[in-house]
């Protein structure tokens, strides 16, 4: 799981989270897949810890690119 902290002026009912309140400068935990949901509102969430699995992820190739690589050789 990933850690946000939210930095809004006035306690906040996040319904993602079990319609659990937030208040300001409080951290939670987000599903690792949210992450990003919460971020990119950077008025209202800061990024406290980032999901471990974007971390360790191997990196993707298309099935174009991958075609592409293998006919060029």
């Amino acid at each position: 799981m990933a850690r946000v902290r939210y930095i809004g002026a006035e306690p906040v009912t996040v319904p993602e989270l079990g319609g659990r309140t937030v208040h300001p400068d409080e951290m939670v935990e987000v599903p690792d897949g949210r992450f990003d949901g919460y971020v990119c509102q950077t008025a209202t969430w800061e990024a406290v810890e980032e999901p471990k699995a974007a971390e360790s992820a191997p990196k993707k190739t298309t099935a174009a690119k991958a075609a592409s690589t293998s006919k060029e050789g």
